[in-house]
């Protein structure tokens, strides 16, 4: 059994595989000769692993920023990292996560095909890492193993559909359509950052962060790659003064002059974030496409939930902007953490890159450059907290030294936390039912309104028409009188 679940996790927890089998049959579906269909799952393929090899990039140049940084400003605590506290939790719920990752997946398919929440969760590493969190949770809460799987299961298809949900309103505004969505366990926190750029935008029209105007002698910025290694350079040198040449050179560049290191660091971290904007090119070139033959044929009108890079393309200097801001709004909070004597969270350094820079896209899309700043440090101030509140929900895995990084963590494992010490197992049970009461319901409520919306459309189309009718049947008789006068 065993041996079957590591097989089973090493296939289904790449989102590369998942993605490129997601391809493979709704290109297939579709009809499609056998070069197409190897051409698109090939490309699909290749542009996830392109993809994905740029965020281990950027996430191998972060490392010893995150280190430098806690000894730069000698901060000790609890380091939001999801690998970090799903190896933890696996050696005691390995099993049960696996399980529900796979069933979840089954109810999220059931959930997009009989409600009008059509989304295919596709980001199979956060899922899975959820899904540890899930099997925690209902183990803490003291279930038998058989319904930890079960209600897992169950709220792991609904946290897969809701999720996107959430952020596809900004979603349709950084892209223009309503084909792709965002899969990504800090939905909640980039759906945080888009409220925010709304509620902060003023009036008129913000200008984008794409629309910033340099002097001739520095068109050089224009370029997205040349400003992401500068701004990051000069933020590892000077953390990297903070921290020192010593620790530096001991420690972390294995004697490398420490000047020359950092700027190594900032150079690659601007080459991963080229990577993925090339890989997610790929990917949106051919998933989409693909996953018109699900849609047709499995879930009609099915949008793939894919991971946070999938908006990296739309704003890149937003990437930037976002990161920094939502970095900050993480050590922000940090210090708050000191100041009221609680648990303090480290900012971890890879979160705020990956939903802060989502932030930062989310929140230029809905209120420019203010909506970017702002709305991406609400998400750090969120991720800082959430974490912190989560803590307790954890059991013993709430002791160790890491926790779960991202907004979802904390929003899905407060509400299901927050039931288990309301009521125990009966309150989880009827949480997550009520939660599928409310999902039928909007779909039952929203398909009414669309429905009634429609017919009002076209009543409006054959008044239009006929009062056209009648006018050119007046012009016509007008014409003819105007005739016979003459």
């Amino acid at each position: 059994m065993d041996a079957v679940l590591d097989v089973f996790l090493d296939i289904f927890t790449q989102p590369a595989v998942i993605v490129a089998l997601i391809a493979l049959i709704g290109l297939a579906v579709q009809g499609k000769g056998f070069s197409d269909v190897l051409k698109g799952t090939v490309r699909t393929l290749v542009g996830f692993l392109v993809l994905a090899a740029g965020a281990g990039v950027v996430v191998g140049s972060l490392d010893p920023f995150g280190v430098m940084f806690q000894a730069a400003f000698d901060v000790q605590g609890v380091v939001p990292n999801n690998e970090a506290i799903v190896a933890q939790v696996l050696l005691d719920y390995g099993a049960a996560a696996a399980l529900i990752f796979f069933f979840g997946m089954v109810v999220n398919i059931f959930l997009a095909a009989t409600t009008r929440f059509k989304y295919v969760y596709l980001s199979g590493h956060v899922a899975f890492y959820i899904a540890a969190m899930f099997a925690v949770i209902f183990g803490a809460a003291g279930f038998e193993p058989w319904a930890v799987i079960l209600w897992g299961s169950i709220a792991q298809g609904i946290y897969m559909v809701v999720s996107p949900a959430l952020v596809q309103p900004f979603m349709r505004k950084v892209t223009g359509t309503d084909d792709v969505a965002l899969g990504h366990t800090g939905g909640a926190g980039i759906a945080l950052s888009g409220l925010v750029a709304l509620a902060t935008r003023g009036k008129g029209t913000s200008k984008s962060t794409e629309d910033l105007n340099f002097p001739k002698g520095l068109g050089f910025l224009r370029d997205t790659t040349v400003i992401v290694a500068i701004s990051m350079a000069i933020i590892y040198v000077i953390v990297g003064l903070f921290a020192g040449a010593d620790y530096i050179e001991t420690e972390l560049s294995d004697g490398q002059n420490f000047i020359v290191f950092l700027l190594l660091q900032a150079a690659t971290f601007s080459a991963g974030v080229f990577i993925i904007l090339a890989g997610v090119r790929v990917v949106l070139a051919e998933i989409v496409p693909a996953f018109k033959g699900i849609s047709e044929k499995l879930v009609k009108n099915a949008k793939p939930a894919l991971d946070v890079p999938i908006v990296f393309t739309f704003a890149p200097n937003a990437v930037l902007i976002g990161f920094l801001s939502s970095f900050v709004g993480g050590i922000v909070a940090m210090l708050a953490m000191v100041g009221m004597g609680t648990t303090i969270i480290v900012p971890g350094v890879v979160a705020h890159f990956m939903t802060g820079a989502a932030s930062g896209v989310i929140g230029n899309a809905a209120g420019g450059r203010r909506g970017a700043v702002l709305g991406a440090f609400a998400n750090g101030i969120a991720i800082s907290f959430l974490p912190l509140l989560l803590l307790p929900v954890l059991g013993e895995v709430g002791l160790a030294n890491s926790t779960f990084s991202d907004a979802d963590y904390g929003v899905f494992g407060l509400l299901l936390g927050g039931l288990s010490i309301a009521g125990g197992q009966i309150a989880i049970v009827v949480g997550l039912f009520v939660a599928l009461a409310i999902l039928y319901t909007l779909t039952l409520v929203l398909g009414r309104r669309d429905r009634a919306k429609l017919r009002a459309e076209v009543a409006d189309i054959d008044e239009s028409a006929q009062f056209g009718s009648t006018t050119a049947s007046a012009g016509a008789s007008t014409s003819t009188g105007s005739g016979s006068r003459r």
